[in-house]
């Protein structure tokens, strides 16, 4: 019986050869899928603003205008503190750091030890409000009676013209921009009283205010509500008293008024540029205005 012989040979041979061809096509695709892929994150615009709660509501309003005529562009917005925010921006989590305190010294060092360079821009100015609870008689008081108050010096209303009612000084955390504007400006440097009420947000700061008859405490301007009242300030020893307004901040009239800031690193000003030039042209300052802010215009 004659044994019939299959030469297998050539079918592998095209088999093979079809194998190397799918694995070129499916290269070549990939490659492909790659470069557009590559093309399609080129044309989006994402960054990421981190740091003071007094810029949040302000950055969230910017990004949100910006986001209207810029498509593909994609901001998020969060807080967390000025400290946060700087923080951040030295361990390449955030694009922009938004702070209401100017960077320390401390804070360029670490920067420029890792290489890097902050730029400044002021975006806007803030007021500082003194609030109480709206049933609280005191409307008015010096930066002397508040350093007493926030230091622990003077501990009852009754020794600033108000009713026999214990004081309950509530202030920001120490990561706060706000927390260090204001021991600087109105304590003067002064250390805060011990056991001080500490809040990790302006709005648990507001909310504690509504809830406590004696509290007293300070909130950017853009915060104030009807459900807190807000005091006037002397910084004359009382011969005169300013309202906290946007009209007397632009006018310097009001004494605790501070800029705002946001900052980036120098090698990554084209990409933040666009929105921040947006921030300070006409129709941004418009926005600052809206919102309670004091425009740089």
């Amino acid at each position: 019986m004659k044994r019939e012989i299959i030469n297998l040979k050539p079918k592998t041979q095209k088999t093979m050869k079809s194998k190397t061809t799918s694995k070129r096509i499916f290269s070549r695709m990939s490659i492909a899928f790659a470069i557009a892929m590559l093309m399609f994150v080129g044309t989006m615009s994402a960054q990421r603003i981190k740091g003071s709660d007094t810029c949040l509501p302000l950055s969230q309003k910017l990004a949100e205008q910006w986001a209207k005529t810029h498509k593909k562009s994609n901001i998020s917005v969060t807080g967390g503190g000025s400290g946060v925010g700087i923080s951040a921006l030295l361990t390449g989590t955030t694009d922009i750091a938004q702070a209401s305190r100017k960077i320390k010294f401390s804070e360029k060092e670490k920067l420029s030890n890792k290489g890097k360079q902050a730029k400044e821009v002021i975006i806007a100015y803030d007021a500082l409000s003194v609030i109480v609870h709206p049933s609280n008689k005191v409307s008015k008081l010096t930066r002397e009676q508040l350093e007493g108050i926030f230091t622990g010096k003077i501990t009852n209303w009754k020794e600033v013209g108000g009713q026999d009612l214990k004081i309950v000084a509530y202030s920001r955390e120490t990561s706060s921009g706000t927390y260090e504007f204001f021991k600087e400006s109105v304590l003067l440097n002064k250390n805060y009283k011990t056991g001080i009420l500490s809040m990790p947000s302006t709005g648990a700061v507001i909310q504690s205010v509504v809830q406590t008859k004696g509290a007293i405490a300070y909130v950017g301007l853009a915060y104030l509500n009807q459900k807190v009242k807000s005091l006037s300030v002397s910084y004359d020893k009382g011969k005169s008293y300013i309202v906290p307004s946007v009209q007397n901040a632009k006018n310097k009239t009001y004494p605790i008024v501070r800029p705002l800031y946001y900052y980036y690193i120098a090698k990554q000003e084209q990409a933040v540029k666009p929105f921040i030039d947006y921030v300070l042209s006409a129709e941004g300052q418009k926005t600052v205005s809206k919102l309670g802010f004091i425009s740089i215009k």
